[in-house]
């Protein structure tokens, strides 16, 4: 990129839907930003439609690989800028190696999350979709719709960063029993909100609930597999709002036909990409793993919008165009640095 960038800075934003637009042209203007939208999603094939900007805004299922990234570098590109907290799908070495800096808005609204995967747990518990569906068909009847008190059910939280906490404080808030486990335990945060560490496998073994919040990484790939979920208390919910390939999809639906799980709900799923976030309703589900997963009443599934909140994309939105433009400014990025 030469040295003398332009006083209004280009960025190409890639996976773009209207509902965020919005937000990014009022931040983008109070920047004085010029943003060009695409609808397709970034890969090293069309990374050239970034040619002439300072930056390139990516989202989740962007593929940022080494050959996007050098095929970004080659044509005057400085930043990655996610618009996300996740980037396990942006090759940060690579990135390292060619000079690019990539970042990242580490917290938009925790609580939007936390909020969406009780909300899940909610809706799938007292089946609160399916009585919904009954009521618009004037069927008023309760058989099947029976569903189970929260208050003194034992919750797990895997992962207490800032959405485990929020979550696990709901919960708490129910009148549940929180437990939690981290690598890292907030030990004074749990003491002050009643929330107990626990090892991974009693967690899984004595919850009746069990809710994910951690970060994709090679350790936590599959974290829920056929072994840890045959180690889990039988008839246990499983809520997932973090990452899709936490969970093993095959492993859950053999727990769900065998009746060890009592129900799952999800808001990510581990092949999402070309999926959610798109509308397939005139053509044939191609994924015969999530087709099979969406036939049983006891599994709930939404399309990544756990983050869809007013607060949470206006604050994305401001972090992420404050970060490019002081990039551009040649001044040090508010929102956390992946690569430097």
């Amino acid at each position: 990129m030469s040295d003398e960038l332009p006083e209004r800075g280009r960025v190409a934003f890639y996976d773009t839907k209207s509902y965020a637009r919005v937000y990014f042209d009022a931040a983008g203007a109070a920047g004085g930003m010029e943003i060009v939208y695409q609808e397709f999603r970034l890969e090293a094939a069309n990374a050239f439609t970034a040619e002439g900007g300072v930056a390139a805004c990516v989202f989740v299922n962007d593929k940022v690989d080494r050959r996007c990234l050098e095929a970004l570098a080659g044509i005057g590109v400085g930043l990655v800028a996610l618009r996300c907290a996740g980037f396990n799908n942006v090759d940060v070495k690579a990135a390292g190696e060619l000079g690019l800096t990539v970042v990242r808005v580490p917290a938009y609204s925790p609580h939007a999350v936390a909020e969406h995967a009780v909300a899940l747990l909610l809706t799938l518990n007292r089946k609160i979709h399916r009585a919904y569906n009954r009521v618009r068909e004037l069927n008023f009847s309760l058989g099947g719709l029976v569903g189970f008190d929260l208050f003194e059910k034992r919750v797990g939280i895997v992962g207490t960063g800032k959405i485990g906490r929020i979550a696990a404080q709901i919960f708490r808030g129910f009148g549940c029993e929180v437990i939690a486990y981290d690598p890292f335990p907030q030990v004074e945060w749990a003491q002050a909100n009643g929330v107990e560490y626990a090892g991974f496998e009693e967690l899984m073994r004595t919850c009746d609930v069990v809710s994910l919040h951690l970060p994709l990484t090679p350790e936590t790939h599959h974290l829920l597999n056929a072994e840890s979920i045959s180690r889990m208390k039988k008839g246990a919910y499983l809520i997932n709002t973090s990452r899709g390939k936490l969970v093993d999809s095959a492993a859950v639906i053999q727990a769900l036909k065998s009746g060890q799980l009592g129900g799952v709900a999800l808001d990510v799923y581990e092949e999402e990409e070309g999926v959610f976030f798109e509308d397939h309703s005139e053509t044939a589900l191609q994924d015969d793993v999530l087709a099979r997963l969406l036939t049983f009443p006891n599994v709930l599934v939404t399309s990544h919008q756990a983050f869809l909140t007013e607060e949470a994309l206006r604050a994305i939105a401001e972090t992420t165009m404050d970060s490019i433009g002081r990039f551009a400014r040649g001044e040090a990025a508010v929102a956390e640095r992946v690569v430097k």
